[in-house]
């Protein structure tokens, strides 16, 4: 039997993950938990910050606002906080940890909650960059068999994506009841076939903000500018299609193929020419003077933006699911 199932349950479903324990309540923990009981799954929520109960209170209208068919009332009757991690773990099928980006931290952690957590309880890092076999490095096999990355991109109730990646001693059985959990959510999960420091997603990320940080420092263009560029070209076009079917498709009948011929040269020479800018303390400051400046700063700005932003999400995530669906 999968971890996390249960007899008379459907695989796939959510109906065989009745308890998830979400550990830690930053902003991707309480957009998990959030996500996790607009399905109907009954979450707890465990943190040692002295605020989490007034924490969840003030996220939760957001992250409503982006769950269609939810309100606040609702997934707060799903949801319970405790500081208590052992009692926390207890009952849960599956574990979404959310701690600190810090190795030891984490290894410690996954230690604890694997004295109190159920011996199938799926164990899952949102770590955006440390591997699985890192974290399980002294767990026993059999915890380390339930320990894997599941890497969502930020805010998780609202972009599809999940990356999946299993560490050297996880069970293919785990990595399966993982994927097909997040999948049963509305999650995109696609599994890495390889370990990597900082995963697919954030990798592409980060060359793409290198070069666009670099673009800025240089005087090119300002921060709204460069964000302008992306949105009426980039990140559109690869909304629709990924880096290599846009590729392909841009080589007409001859794909790749004359694309590769033809332009390969030029690519590999234009990498070279690619900024490598340092972010010393004035580099800082015109990236944050620039970017403050357009779009605002403090609590009201940020609740404002974001909003808008959770609403362009929702539209093209449903746009495309309607395209893609005919």
């Amino acid at each position: 039997m999968t971890p996390g199932t249960s007899p008379g349950t459907t695989p796939g479903t959510t109906s065989e993950w009745k308890a998830v324990t979400v550990v830690g309540a930053g902003t991707i923990g309480l957009a998990w938990a959030a996500l996790f009981a607009s399905y109907g799954i009954e979450v707890t929520v465990t943190d040692p910050r002295e605020d989490l109960g007034e924490a969840l209170d003030e996220a939760l209208p957001m992250l409503a606002a982006g769950l269609p068919g939810s309100d606040a009332a609702a997934l707060h009757s799903r949801i319970r906080t405790t500081h208590d991690l052992a009692g926390a773990v207890a009952g849960a099928r599956l574990v979404q940890e959310n701690g600190p980006e810090n190795l030891e931290f984490k290894q410690r952690l996954f230690a604890d909650i694997a004295r109190h957590a159920p011996t199938d309880a799926v164990l899952a890092t949102s770590s955006s960059g440390i591997i699985a076999s890192e974290i399980a490095a002294g767990l026993p096999d059999e915890v380390a068999a339930r320990l894997l990355v599941a890497h969502p991109f930020n805010p998780p109730h609202l972009v599809p994506l999940v990356e999946i990646v299993p560490g050297e001693r996880t069970a293919d059985v785990v990595v399966e009841a993982a994927a097909a959990f997040y999948r049963a959510l509305g999650r995109t999960p696609v599994r890495l076939r390889k370990e990597i420091p900082g995963f697919a997603a954030n990798r592409l990320q980060s060359a793409v903000l290198q070069e666009a940080i670099h673009l800025v420092l240089t005087g090119v263009v300002d921060a709204d500018e460069l964000d302008t560029v992306m949105k009426a070209s980039l990140g559109g076009r690869y909304a629709a299609v990924g880096p290599f079917e846009s590729f392909h498709l841009g080589g007409g009948p001859g794909g790749i193929r004359h694309m590769m011929r033809h332009l390969g040269p030029g690519l590999a020479e234009g990498w070279q020419r690619l900024g490598r800018p340092e972010l010393g303390d004035d580099a800082v400051a015109t990236i944050v003077r620039q970017t403050e400046a357009a779009y605002g700063h403090g609590p009201e700005a940020y609740r404002t933006r974001a909003l808008l932003r959770d609403r362009k999400q929702l539209a093209l995530t449903a746009a495309l699911r309607r395209a893609d669906h005919g």
